[in-house]
Formats: C-alpha cells, structure tokens, sequence
C-alpha cells in the first residue's frame, strides 16, 4: 500500500510529495479548490492550505480533510520513479 511520507509546501498550493515507493511529484491544489465542500472552503487560504500534514500515510489539513495516498500518486504531476 503506497502511503505519502513527505509534504514540502512550494507556494502556489502546490506541494512535493514523496511516497513510500520511492517516487517523488508535485501535487496541484489548485484543482482541488475547485470542487466545493465545507472541507474544502479553508484551504483557498494560501495560509492555511500551507498547514498539511501527514497522518497515518495520507495528506491531511487540521481540519479533518484527508487525501487518498494512492489517488494523490495517481494524478501527481511531473512524478519520477526512484532509480534503482
């Protein structure tokens, strides 16, 4: 099971992300805030949206909003395999 270890904020809502793979690309909040939800609302502030966290392998925001791991490696732009 792919699991997200790290999240490093670049501006912009978009984020780095690395996973358990050994991969590594960047999410695009942006298309997220999109989409409507009382979960959603919060992080079109760039200063909130800036509070993610990882929790039990997900990304998440303190107000309870977590992403799928899987989905996030899924649709990461840019993302590269580790060498082997």
């Amino acid at each position: 099971m792919i699991k997200v270890l790290t999240a490093r904020y670049r501006g912009d809502f978009r984020a780095v992300l690395s996973f358990s793979d050994g991969a590594e690309g960047t999410f695009d909040g942006r298309a997220l805030l999109q989409r409507s939800g009382p979960l959603l609302e919060p992080l079109r502030d760039e200063a909130y949206f800036q509070h993610m966290f990882i929790d039990a392998g997900a990304l998440c925001w303190p107000n309870g909003l977590e992403l799928s791991p899987a989905r996030l490696h899924e649709t990461c732009r840019d993302l590269v395999a580790a060498s082997i």
